[in-house]
């Protein structure tokens, strides 16, 4: 969380306030937190299934939390590249073109001053 609020706070806080505690409190704070299953693969796992359910409006956050709990862009590519024999190659294209666009994007980030 930041400052102002987690992620869906900003997006939807004033607007969607219980979906917004669920999110929060629910989903990140306790399913996320559960100690049976690695924050690395819980990442992975939710990745592969927004790909497969083609949910790529939720990919680009998904993927950048999964980078900060320890998968790597090649990883992640592999992943979606494997799920297309499965899921379908028209969502996986449209999740690769998300993790393309969201690597690029934190790439360039990482070269300017701050």
């Amino acid at each position: 969380m930041t400052e102002r609020g987690s992620a869906a706070a900003q997006m939807l806080g004033g607007f969607a306030d219980k979906l917004v505690s669920l999110t929060d409190e629910v989903l990140f704070a306790d399913v996320w937190e559960r100690p049976d299953l690695a924050a690395r693969d819980r990442s992975l796992i939710t990745i592969a299934a927004l790909v497969a359910g083609g949910n790529t409006e939720q990919l680009p956050f998904h993927l950048n939390l999964g980078a900060q709990n320890g998968l790597t862009e090649k990883e992640i590519v592999e992943a979606i590249t494997h799920l297309a024999f499965y899921t379908g190659w028209p969502r996986a294209m449209s999740a690769i073109t998300s993790a393309k666009d969201t690597f690029q994007i934190d790439e360039s980030a990482e070269g300017e001053p701050a």
